[in-house]
């Protein structure tokens, strides 16, 4: 990252601040009285094996589709990395290895 300039630099916090938001998304922050919330306790993200999927396109671009944990409003987020991108191995390991025509469940990122 040293190498990066400021603004690849914000462009790949930012790309990772909005994956974790996703995840953000899945915290009980506040308790709201509304049918549109479960009243079951939202899981452990330990718990969670995947919030998505991810699939590797033939030139190498890796592409994550996911999806918010409940109770919280229901959130959607697709994210593409290219081989160039400086997260791109960051995810490549998360995932556990992809190769090209390859999908994977996305596992949370827990803290």
């Amino acid at each position: 990252m040293e190498s990066m300039s400021n603004s690849e630099k914000s462009r790949t916090w930012l790309g990772m601040a909005m994956v974790k938001a996703a995840l953000l998304l899945s915290l009980p922050l506040v308790a709201l009285d509304s049918p549109a919330f479960s009243a079951e306790p939202a899981p452990r993200c330990q718990d969670v094996a995947s919030i998505g999927v991810a699939t590797m396109a033939a030139d190498g671009t890796i592409t994550l589709r996911i999806t918010s944990l409940p109770p919280g409003p229901v959130a959607h987020g697709n994210f593409t990395y290219a081989p160039s991108h400086a997260q791109y191995e960051e995810i490549k390991r998360h995932i556990g290895g992809i190769t090209p025509g390859e999908q994977k469940p996305v596992p949370p990122w827990c803290d």
